[in-house]
Parts: structure tokens; C-alpha cells; sequence
């Protein structure tokens, strides 16, 4: 009897473990167009979701903005200020449920803002996320940088419930607000890449007023930590 009752317990453990679930995904390239296909989840962790991320440029510096956004691969974005939406893609595959909710990163001369809806059933990732990127102060102050010195203030809006210090490589710093769900994904702000180093904290003007290198292009780290694609 001993033999047949491991034999089924390994039986149900194989059939248990592969009950993962199947989602649509659509991974746009650097054009934001891509083709919907389907996959198996990696593991019974994962959800379906979908995703929208939408990117927003400044006006107040006469320089260009370089927007490094985490969707699926590191893509670079470089526009020319003008205060408008700059970036819209959307996207969809397996999440993580740490990957799952609204968040946004706010250095006041822009501002990225990322929505992945999850679900729980075979290719229920049907939905398009709607655009809700444009949200209202909360209340909540940090510092942020105009490229030269940075103990200007910035108002916090919607969840942006942090302030964040973004150090990139060229020792360029930028300062702002930034949503909990990005300072504690696990997958959030890849130190290693362009060797940016990233602070969150949370109380008002926690991220002290430090003086940024001058002379140098302000360069917007908005690195979107919510590997929905992984």
C-alpha cells in the first residue's frame, strides 16, 4: 500500500504544481507595437495582467529629457520638453502579485506613472488599463532638482507616498516623489544599471536638499520597476 500511496501523492504534486495559469501577452518593441500571443505562467504565483505606462515631460529647463523606462527591456526615450505625454504603451503577460497595482515616480520635471491590473483566471488579462496617470496632491513634500541645485519643493500627488534620490553614473542626482509599490518591489530600480543608485524614504523633505552637479544635462531616471514581462 505504501509504494501506491507515494506514487499518487507524487502524481498530485506534479498535477498540482502544473496548474499554472495561461495569459495573453503583448510585449511592445521600441515603437510600442507588438503582436498578442499566449504563454504559460512560470509558477502558481503568477496572475495575468496588463499594464499601461505613460511618461510625462516638463517645462520649466530648456534641455532634453532622456526617460529609461523598465517595460519589458530597458528602452531609452529622449524628447524635447514641452509639458506633454511623451510616452503610452501598453502591455501584457504574467504577473507577480507584488507586481500588481498603480504606482508613479515624480522628479518634478517629469513624471512616469504605471498601472498593471491582474487577474486570476486562463487569458482573463483581456482589458485595456485605463489612463488615471493624471492625479490630484496629497498633501505629502520632498525636494527635487531644476539641474543645478536641489532644495526646490515638490508637491506629491496621488500614491506618492515617498520621496526618492535617483544618483546616476555621471554623478547626476535627481530628486522627487515616488509611490511605496516602487521602493519595495523587489525588481525595483536595478542598481547595476548605469550604475543608479536609488534612496526611498518616507516623511516630508526626508530626501535632503543637496547641490547637483552643474553643467551637465539633466538626465530623468524613470526606471519602472513592475517586471509585469519577466
Amino acid at each position: 500500500i505504501l509504494p501506491v500511496f507515494y506514487k499518487f501523492i507524487l502524481i498530485l504534486s506534479v498535477v498540482l504544481l502544473g496548474d499554472t495559469l495561461k495569459c495573453h501577452e503583448c510585449i511592445p518593441d521600441n515603437l510600442g507595437k507588438c503582436t498578442e500571443t499566449q504563454r504559460e505562467c512560470l509558477s502558481q504565483s503568477h496572475q495575468c495582467g496588463a499594464s499601461r505606462v505613460i511618461a510625462y515631460a516638463g517645462t520649466t529647463l530648456n534641455h532634453s529629457f532622456c526617460f529609461l523606462v523598465l517595460c519589458i527591456v530597458y528602452i531609452t526615450f529622449c524628447f524635447p520638453t514641452g509639458g506633454s505625454k511623451i510616452l503610452d504603451q501598453n502591455g501584457k503577460s504574467c504577473a507577480l502579485p507584488e507586481e500588481c497595482g498603480e504606482a508613479s515616480v515624480n522628479f518634478g520635471l517629469s513624471k512616469t506613472w504605471i498601472n498593471t491590473q491582474c487577474c486570476n483566471s486562463n487569458l482573463c488579462n483581456t482589458q485595456s488599463v485605463p489612463d488615471s496617470s493624471k492625479t490630484t496632491p496629497n498633501g505629502r513634500q520632498c525636494f527635487t532638482c531644476d539641474g543645478f541645485t536641489c532644495d526646490k519643493t515638490l508637491g506629491c500627488e496621488g500614491n506618492e507616498d515617498h520621496c526618492v534620490t535617483a544618483t546616476g553614473g555621471i554623478t547626476t542626482t535627481v530628486k522627487g516623489c515616488i509611490s511605496e509599490l516602487m521602493c519595495s518591489s523587489s525588481n525595483s530600480f536595478p542598481s547595476q544599471l548605469l550604475e543608479t543608485k536609488i534612496s526611498c524614504c518616507k516623511g516630508n523633505f526626508c530626501n535632503s536638499a543637496v547641490t547637483a552637479s552643474a553643467g551637465l544635462q539633466l538626465v530623468v531616471v524613470a526606471l519602472i520597476s513592475l517586471t509585469l514581462f519577466s
